[in-house]
């Protein structure tokens, strides 16, 4: 695909809290293949942007588009094939303490693929081994150091990507 074909585009994007404004008319264009950087001060808005674009908070106006496809302006059922889509990771790694590093990793693939079991564990064992965690498939979250944690979560956010 030509790199100068735009993969995300936020169009008059107004991101609020109620009557409280944080951002308003924001627009930008990624394409595939950009480096983009969101910085900013505290509370100028960054977490809600991310939330609007991965469809966890809903904008007070404007529209996300994907592959020039409107997200919020598409149906429920749409937006959730949308959000399959997408790996997040987590500040804090939000893995489920109750779970192996593998189960968290092979949540998703559970919920939206018809792998099994066995090409379950596979998957989130290669995963593992990219993040540089092979051999950590068995280990519980708090079995693991905060930065583990984090490449765990990464090794999640990228479990359904080729």
């Amino acid at each position: 695909m030509d790199n100068a074909q735009p993969h995300i585009t936020a169009e008059n994007l107004t991101m609020a809290y109620g009557d409280f404004l944080i951002q308003k008319d924001l627009n930008f264009t990624v394409s595939r293949g950009d480096i983009f950087i969101i910085m900013g001060g505290s509370g100028c808005g960054k977490s809600t942007l991310l939330k609007i674009m991965i469809g966890l908070k809903s904008p007070a106006t404007g529209d996300v588009f994907y592959d020039r496809e409107p997200f919020w302006a598409s149906s429920e059922a749409q937006r959730e094939l949308t959000k399959q889509k997408f790996g997040t990771l987590f500040q804090s790694g939000a893995l489920w303490s109750s779970m192996t590093l593998a189960e968290n990793i092979g949540l998703a693939l559970q919920q939206y693929t018809d792998l099994g079991p066995a090409e379950i564990r596979e998957v989130a064992a290669y995963k593992l081994m990219l993040v540089g965690l092979a051999g950590f498939e068995d280990y519980y979250p708090n079995e693991i150091s905060g930065g583990m944690k984090k490449r765990a979560g990464l090794a999640r956010a990228i479990s359904r990507a080729a």
